[in-house]
């Protein structure tokens, strides 16, 4: 295994640090019968080749090695390699949910982007570490912003296109002994909408096959959501199952495929889910019942489902969301505001100045919903700046404290 390793001049090559003459190394390590070597090389590598959702020009490098380790029954961890390769093709899922991976764009951003790669020069190899992230920092601020657009969308499409590749690979994976193997291959054929005829198949072949493997509730809703993040609905007959993990994400899957023709059943589950976390999965969920989507937020995934139902369940999708707020926190409440602000501000932010006394009504309700709760602007207890941000950037105050006094001056 890893024959051609060697073959290639990583020195040349660039990641996050500079020169990615460690990568050989770091890929090797993941084959080692060592836990802890290999959990060292796969936190360098998800730094370095894969940095803050960040690829690289190495990052498509690494990838055919990571594939031909998964056809390999001696890796001893296939599961993590499927985690990076996965973060490799998309970066973090929240960016491309709730509609799946947008290849056609990405292919369109990426043009002429790869003749501005080549015209990178080399990583710096010499002894001073300082120096090493500068050269590729000083070329890519050189050129426009629109070229910079294109050079890094293409740095990710070709790294996406590099992982593809081994979509027959990971259609197989379907029907391993281990179950994280499996779910985390079903996640990965979500993400190629290209390839979606085989991996659609081999989806419903895996699901049928379900009960006979004794699949896990995480394993049936990942092969339920990614089957409709490729354009097929799942069987409302999944809406009945007495899992509640599969229902979920058969209303998750439904709704991406049939948007505002959803049926009430799906609207419903939808609904539910999204309302609070009270109806959603424990943080540490029991063993099987997790799924990777949104790193296992399936209210914040129903949440982010509303917006697919259109207009004519936005006041409901309203409700709900208002009742989730008070209750999340972190990245949670980021997700929620992320679908309830576009809700109550439908023609963009409000204008500065705007007095409390002229919002509507939604707005309102929104801006007292805050008022009242201090978990939507935490994270860990701490403020949180990006949910700041956010709500600023729709014309509200940025704290729980300038929220009230703005609401306590309306006449």
């Amino acid at each position: 295994m890893l024959d051609g390793l060697d073959d290639i001049d990583w020195a040349r090559l660039g990641h996050a640090y500079g020169a990615a003459d460690d990568v050989p190394g770091q890929l090797r390590a993941l084959l080692s019968a060592d836990a802890t070597t290999r959990d060292e090389a796969l936190g360098e590598l998800y730094g370095n080749v894969f940095h803050q959702g960040n690829r690289f020009e190495a990052s498509a490098y690494a990838v055919p090695f990571l594939l031909e380790m998964l056809t390999d029954p001696a890796t001893p961890d296939p599961a993590s390699v499927l985690g990076l390769l996965s973060a490799l093709a998309v970066g973090y899922d929240e960016g491309v949910l709730p509609d799946g991976f947008p290849v056609a764009e990405y292919r369109r951003a990426a043009e002429g982007g790869r003749a501005l790669l080549a015209a990178k020069p080399p990583p710096w190899t010499g002894t001073d570490e300082t120096q090493k992230e500068y050269v590729e920092y000083l070329y890519v601020e050189s050129l426009s912003t629109t070229d910079q657009g294109r050079l890094w969308a293409y740095v990710a499409l070709a790294t996406y296109d590099a992982v593809r590749a081994g979509v027959p690979v990971f259609r197989a994976l379907l029907g391993h002994s281990d179950p994280d193997v499996r779910l985390v291959a079903a996640y990965l054929l979500a993400w190629f909408p290209e390839e979606a005829e085989g991996s659609v198949s081999a989806l419903a072949r895996a699901l049928d096959a379900a009960s006979g493997v004794a699949a896990t509730p995480g394993e049936v809703a990942t092969m339920l959501v990614s089957s409709g993040l490729l354009g097929a609905a799942p069987d409302v007959g999944w809406l009945t199952d007495a899992r509640p993990l599969v229902r979920w994400a058969a209303a998750i899957g439904r709704a991406r495929v049939l948007g505002a023709a959803a049926d009430p059943a799906t609207v419903a589950e939808l609904l539910g889910w999204a309302s609070a976390a009270s109806g959603d999965a424990p943080a540490e969920p029991p063993e099987g019942e997790w799924v990777p989507f949104l790193g296992g937020d399936l209210g914040g995934y129903a949440a982010l489902a509303l917006r697919q139902l259109g207009p004519r369940h936005a006041d409901r999708a309203f409700d709900a969301l208002l009742d989730r707020l008070p209750t999340v926190s972190g990245e949670r409440s980021l997700t929620a505001l992320g679908v309830a602000l576009p809700l109550a501000f439908p023609d963009g932010p409000a204008t500065a100045g705007t007095a409390a006394d002229a919002l509507t009504p939604r707005q309102r309700r929104l801006a007292e919903t805050l008022s009242r709760s201090a978990e939507p602007w935490l994270i860990d207890g701490q403020n949180f700046g990006n949910v700041t941000e956010l709500v600023c950037g729709y014309g509200l105050p940025g704290t729980r404290e300038e929220m009230r006094a703005y609401l306590a001056r309306t006449p």
